[in-house]
């Protein structure tokens, strides 16, 4: 259940946020459906059946739902699943717990996994007709819209937090924001919309009398967003000198992106002008959030938050899949080009990397991983590919979900088919939070869906074993020899507000100092990107250059240290970001050291990130073998891969679009492989 102020708290993701003290095993529904066997579908809906919760809420100002009063009891769902005592998964809720009251200082539920839990339901019911799965999502619907408040100067915003017998919790214990939680725009704001869009388009034609309830809580909640968030449309803050879009929910295109993907599938299905407008301004404010390419942070992402120009995270990221789907909804294409971007140049960079970490801000700091963040990048690929056409999406498709199955820092299976549990989480040490608490399985599950609707993307994804990852290298500045007055600075907390301090501790560089980093001599060149502190009116400049096996200095380029502009609603002064020097910036094969010189005042270096020009990430597993390669050079490259098993291989070269401009099938255990500069090739054996 992300929100961003969780992760910029600093909480370790990797295990239950708030896990407090259980609450007692509780009764499994029976289940929807019982998955998993060998050669059959991967999504087995027992573990969501088990975290569901059938309540009577008491009678609450402003709070109601479909017909109520026949029907008193809702569908919710628990947080979290822990061990009990007996090793046996027992639901608990949010924050500490009451055994005198029996009450949560956040709650059991919260509005976050009701609604994706709904999606999950509802799409299951699409994809297999499954009656089951049809009951499920109309009970969590009709909780979700209990949730959403109806009057008042908050209608249409949504609690978050109920406690076991359905008590509302609106300021819940830690504090979220908005407090109360219906006060204002939130992320679960954005994903009950996600639901009833998506409830809607489904309902419709099954029940038109419950459809028109959820037209209705929808409209509501479009409503909310107008006079909230919408009617800012058109309007940009200074984030650090770059003009950001001011009416995102949440300041956030992941927050938004949710949103959008419940209104491309009310107007899809239908749905009235408002939500047609509200669409198109959302996915314009989620394009602006686009930038760089192949060489230049943020490698084409389209970044999650507007108030940071230095943050991309994992979890919440399905920014691509939202514009996708709202292009084809509306009808504009034009939405499609930074999606196919993220997709074809930053996705490709991200897997050879090290994958969809929690933080990468700028540097991966957080390279804990959860379904959440593999679920995004997945059903990003998929929309992407399905918006386009272009089959090489769903290849790297293949290679994300292999997460699932053991291509994982810790090399073991994160979803199960036999009992449908994802487990919570792997620290990029390879510690595994063995927990399974409603979002994880909602992500892994909505993953498991998507590919039994793709059963060759499932295929690749079974390849669960990672053979070779050559990707950013990633060298503290205060790892560096220093000289002439260079010093190591150590804030008390490494969060800036915006972004956060590789490894804790910064490098001050005054006029004339240097520091050099002696260096394991690469086999290939490598970009040369410095992490540095931009601060407006700073006149520092930091000149960088390798040393090459022989001991010659070979020139890199420089950066401008001042190359910022105003604050602006940024967090923080400065900017923390990686910078592509202006020089050749590439340092050569067998170079031994890098070394940074400067001039001016003002020089601040936090790390720097050295990316090959050639990186790779090779899969294998069920027989098969697949390594995909992405390039940031500025000219097509030849890398020789060498794949487990046996057979000829299938190469497959796409340009930084994601259109496939060469095929080639080889023999041999060494595969040669061009890759175009910026783009990606796919090789499978």
């Amino acid at each position: 259940m992300k929100r961003r102020t969780l992760m910029l708290g600093g909480l370790a993701l990797t295990t239950p946020l708030f896990a407090g003290s259980p609450a007692g095993a509780a009764p499994a529904a029976g289940p929807t459906t019982a998955s998993g066997s060998a050669g059959g579908p991967l999504t087995n809906l027992a573990h969501l059946d088990f975290l569901r919760q059938a309540v009577a809420p008491p009678a609450q100002d402003g709070h109601t739902t479909y017909r109520l009063a026949e029907s008193p009891e809702v569908g919710m769902l628990w947080t979290y699943a822990e061990p009990g005592p007996d090793g046996d998964l027992r639901r608990v809720g949010g924050g500490a717990y009451d055994a005198a009251t029996d009450t949560w200082g956040q709650g059991a539920y919260n509005a976050d996994d009701v609604s994706r839990a709904a999606v999950v339901y509802l799409r299951h019911w699409a994809q297999t007709g499954a009656t089951g799965s049809r009951d499920a999502s109309r009970e969590l619907l009709r909780g979700l819209t209990y949730l959403q408040t109806t009057t008042g100067p908050h209608a249409g915003n949504v609690v978050l937090w109920a406690q076991p017998d359905g008590t509302l919790n609106p300021s819940a214990e830690p504090v979220e924001l908005p407090d109360p939680s219906d006060s204002g725009p939130s992320y679960w704001l954005a994903r009950t919309v996600w639901a009833l869009g998506e409830g809607y388009a489904a309902w419709r034609a099954a029940d038109a009398g419950f459809a028109g309830f959820l037209r209705e809580r929808l409209d509501l909640a479009v409503g909310a967003l107008e006079r909230q968030v919408l009617s800012r449309y058109g309007t940009f803050q200074t984030v650090d000198g770059e003009r950001t879009p001011a009416w995102l929910i949440a300041d956030g295109a992941d927050a938004t992106a949710e949103a959008v993907l419940g209104l491309a599938a009310y107007v899809r299905s239908g749905g009235p002008a408002a939500a047609r407008r509200a669409l198109r301004r959302f996915a314009e404010g989620i394009a602006a959030l686009a930038g760089g390419d192949a060489r230049h942070w943020p490698f084409g992402a389209v970044r999650p938050w507007a108030l940071s120009r230095s943050m991309w995270h994992g979890w919440g990221s399905q920014m691509p899949a939202a514009l996708a789907a709202a292009g084809r909804a509306l009808g504009d294409r034009r939405l499609l080009d930074p999606a196919v971007a993220d997709s074809a140049t930053f996705t490709p960079w991200l897997l050879t990397s090290g994958g969809p970490d929690n933080g990468r801000i700028p540097t991966p700091v957080d390279r804990s991983q959860i379904a959440y963040g593999v679920d995004s990048r997945l059903q990003s690929l998929l929309a992407v590919a399905d918006a386009t056409g272009r089959e090489g999406f769903d290849q790297l498709a293949g290679v994300v979900a292999a997460w699932y199955f053991g291509a994982n820092a810790a090399g073991v299976p994160a979803y199960d088919p036999a009992t449908g549990r994802t487990i919570d989480g792997i620290s990029g040490d390879g510690n595994v939070n063995r927990n399974s608490g409603a979002e994880s399985t909602i992500h892994g599950l909505l993953s498991m869906l998507a590919l039994d609707a793709r059963p060759q993307v499932a295929a690749a994804a079974r390849q669960g074993r990672i053979v070779e990852r050559v990707g950013t290298r990633v060298v503290e500045a205060e790892q560096g020899i220093r000289d002439g007055g260079a010093a190591v600075v150590t804030p008390a907390s490494s969060w800036t507000g915006e972004s956060s301090i590789s490894g804790g501790s910064l490098v001050r560089m005054p006029a004339g100092s240097t520091v050099r980093w002696e260096l394991p001599p690469s086999a290939q060149p490598e970009l040369v990107l410095p992490v540095v502190d931009l601060t407006p009116g700073a006149s520092a400049v930091t000149r960088w250059a390798g040393v090459a096996g022989d001991g010659r200095e070979l020139p890199l380029g420089q950066v401008r240290h001042g190359r910022a502009g105003a604050q602006g609603t940024s967090p923080a002064p400065g900017v923390l970001l990686p910078v592509t020097p202006s020089g050749p910036g590439e340092l050569p094969a067998g170079a031994t050291a890098l070394v940074a010189t400067a001039a001016g005042d003002g020089a601040v270096v936090d790390a720097v990130m050295l990316e090959p020009l050639l990186s790779r990430l090779v899969v294998a597993g069920d027989g098969h073998a697949t390594a995909v390669l992405r390039s940031a050079a500025r000219t097509p490259r030849t890398a020789t891969v060498t794949l487990p098993g046996a057979g000829r291989a299938v190469v497959e070269a796409y340009d930084s679009a994601g259109v496939r401009r060469s095929r080639a099938v080889v023999s041999g255990a060494a595969v040669p492989a061009v890759v175009l500069p910026g783009g990606f090739t796919v090789v499978r054996r």
